[in-house]
């Protein structure tokens, strides 16, 4: 996975690399956030979670220019703070994301606004949330096909994107080699869920053929690293003693990670601490 042509850019450009033809990533911090450009024919290009802070986001759409790229349209993963950001200078396009996601958007505005302005403050609070339900299984825009892989895993209205003809899996809050299993701690069954998200991305994998994984924060990698991150988030999850399908699971909490090394991680193991307490508490 090389830095994408053409060359390294100007002094100042984001650096973008190709992880697989017609698919370039950016990396941002904190959280080594990751906003994926997919490009297209005649210079348009379809921006994957776009992130983080304002300045990167204009020097995005400054290097983009430069490139000769412009931005047909957006699309979200799920409706987190850092995963619905937009500028102005991107472009007044769709910004695409499940109808779920998009409901959950709206539901949360102010908060979004509010956590995003605590982390990256200046972000455009009419802008950040601001996404279009799609209409079917694939983002509608003129370049290569990308395909809609929703699941219940992280927060309500998630998905992952696959595109196809580059063998490439978008996986936003999922299959993280620096951060664990991050469930949605609302949902009925929030382990169950995971574990389940966690089926439908390797059968996605499977049916096209993907080399390549982007995931929302971290390091993209391939077929390989896929496989290997899919069996340490089972094993994080596994450990939580809440395989639905190992009978007599153990109560939430037993037998804790503590070989997971993303736990060395303060901020990670103040994560699980409080999943391990949510668990405990539904009982």
């Amino acid at each position: 996975m090389d830095d994408a042509a053409p060359g390294r850019g100007a002094p100042g450009d984001v650096a973008l690399v190709e992880v697989a033809p017609s698919v370039l990533v950016a990396t941002s911090q904190p959280w080594s956030t990751t906003t994926t450009v997919v490009l297209g024919a005649d210079g348009r290009c379809l921006l994957v979670d776009p992130a983080l802070t304002p300045a990167d986001l204009a020097a995005l759409a400054a290097t983009l220019a430069r490139r000769g790229l412009s931005v047909e349209a957006g699309a979200s993963t799920h409706p987190h703070w850092d995963h619905v950001l937009w500028s102005a200078a991107l472009g007044a396009v769709p910004r695409w994301a499940t109808r779920a996601a998009v409901e959950h958007a709206r539901a949360t505005a102010d908060a979004l606004a509010a956590e995003a302005d605590a982390t990256a403050p200046g972000h455009d609070p009419a802008l950040t949330g601001r996404l279009d339900p799609l209409p079917g299984e694939r983002v509608p825009w003129s370049g290569p096909e990308v395909v809609v892989v929703p699941h219940a895993a992280h927060c309500p209205g998630s998905a992952a994107f696959v595109v196809p003809g580059a063998g490439v899996l978008l996986a936003g809050d999922l299959l993280s080699e620096t951060e664990i299993p991050l469930l949605d701690t609302d949902a009925v069954d929030p382990v169950g869920d995971h574990l389940a998200a966690l089926r439908t991305l390797e059968a996605a994998a499977a049916r096209w053929s993907v080399q390549a994984l982007v995931p929302g924060h971290g390091t993209p990698t391939d077929a390989a690293g896929l496989a290997a991150r899919l069996a340490a988030d089972r094993a994080y999850l596994g450990a939580l003693g809440a395989f639905p399908e190992r009978p007599g699971a153990r109560a939430a909490g037993a037998g804790l990670p503590a070989e997971d090394p993303r736990l060395a991680d303060p901020e990670q193991r103040g994560h699980h601490d409080r999943q391990v307490a949510a668990l405990r508490e539904r009982g």
